[in-house]
């Protein structure tokens, strides 16, 4: 009989949860429900709703929609627009970070205006967390912005707290290794997808694989591995962005991937395999999230998982609403078997009792 190991309860700053306006995807019940099988008992709502979260009647309203709904617990993130910054004061403790969108993917909060990212970059409060989707060469101008409107009372090369979502590759890396080894307050995350996936999979994969940032090749992979192992690397986030199968097999299939319930099993393949230390998988979805994004003790919260278990990954048996995984079929070495949320069983192995989240 294998030996059973206790996690804390994982935290994953990345999800879109896709309520309100996109629920035939997924919603606050079916999400939740799915980090909790991940895991996950605090997750962090990105803001790029239909609906958009980019005022403060926005997020009272999503709030309002979770509370008594949730499974884990749930706190939010702002979206950065030409007409959200006038609330920044308003709403800046209400969040737990802003998200400006560098690069084009799901939803209408591009940004590519130089001006209104100035003013983005130097309105938002320097103590909280500003999130990019920035790829390749838009993270260069993501750090010079960050550099510029740091804290100019300090002597560092700016001290705006950066956050850089999803990095793919080899470049982001050496511009944040860069950036860190100048004193920059930067962090950055991954996603299991871009860890276990490349761009030789989107054949197999077709409209399944095709997420932003997109796939990259073995280069950037290895690259990416690297970075998890040497701490470049801070956070490894789903970036769970479920959508229907008639949404990834229509004519202009939408980009984003579902991860909450595969990133564990991903995790514990890798240690297992020894790519990874258990230590180190700790630090990636717990102490660096819950210490980058100032997140609240969770109290008698803990996971138990079993790291011998083989199985199959099985789109069927998810409970994410959108009901498929680009890791369906893949072999993995990890199971979790119980969650407990402030010492209540919330997940035993194959029930979910609930909800008993709470909105932070």
């Amino acid at each position: 009989m294998s030996k059973i190991i206790t996690l804390p309860g994982l935290i994953d700053t990345h999800v879109h949860l896709r309520e309100p306006g996109a629920t035939q995807k997924e919603d606050f019940q079916t999400g939740t429900k799915a980090a909790i099988a991940g895991g996950f008992t605090q997750v962090l709502d990105m803001p790029n709703n239909p609906i958009a979260t980019i005022n403060p009647e926005a997020l009272s309203s999503k709030k309002k929609l979770a509370e008594g709904r949730v499974y884990c617990d749930i706190g939010f993130h702002f979206g950065a627009s030409e007409s959200s910054v006038q609330y920044f004061p308003q709403v800046a403790e209400q969040v737990f970070g802003l998200k400006v969108y560098m690069n084009q993917t799901t939803g209408d909060l591009l940004m590519s205006d130089d001006q209104v990212l100035e003013k983005v970059f130097s309105s938002w409060p320097k103590e909280k967390v500003l999130m990019v989707h920035a790829e390749g060469e838009t993270l260069e101008k993501a750090i010079s912005l960050a550099k510029r409107f740091g804290n100019k009372q300090s002597l560092r090369s700016g001290d705006l707290k950066l956050h850089v979502c999803h990095v793919s590759l080899k470049r982001e890396i050496e511009l944040i290794k860069a950036a860190k080894a100048e004193g920059m307050k930067i962090s950055c995350e991954v996603a299991c997808h871009h860890l276990f996936l490349k761009d030789t999979d989107v054949e197999r994969l077709g409209s399944y694989g095709m997420m932003k940032p997109p796939l990259e090749s073995k280069e950037d992979q290895e690259v990416l591995w690297q970075a998890v192992i040497d701490g470049t690397i801070d956070i490894v986030a789903s970036d769970h962005a479920p959508h229907t199968r008639e949404e990834k097999m229509g004519e202009k299939p939408m980009f984003g991937v579902p991860g909450l319930e595969t990133t564990l099993p991903l995790l514990l393949t890798a240690v297992n395999d020894g790519r990874l230390s258990l230590d180190r998988l700790i630090e990636l979805t717990h102490t660096n999230p819950k210490r980058i994004f100032s997140l609240p003790e969770q109290e008698n919260t803990f996971v138990e998982v079993d790291p011998a278990i083989r199985y199959t990954l099985n789109a069927e048996r998810l409970f994410t609403k959108c009901g498929w995984t680009p890791f369906n079929g893949m072999e993995v070495t990890g199971r979790v078997k119980k969650v407990v949320l402030r010492e209540q069983l919330v997940y035993d192995g194959q029930n979910i009792f609930g909800p008993y989240g709470k909105v932070i």
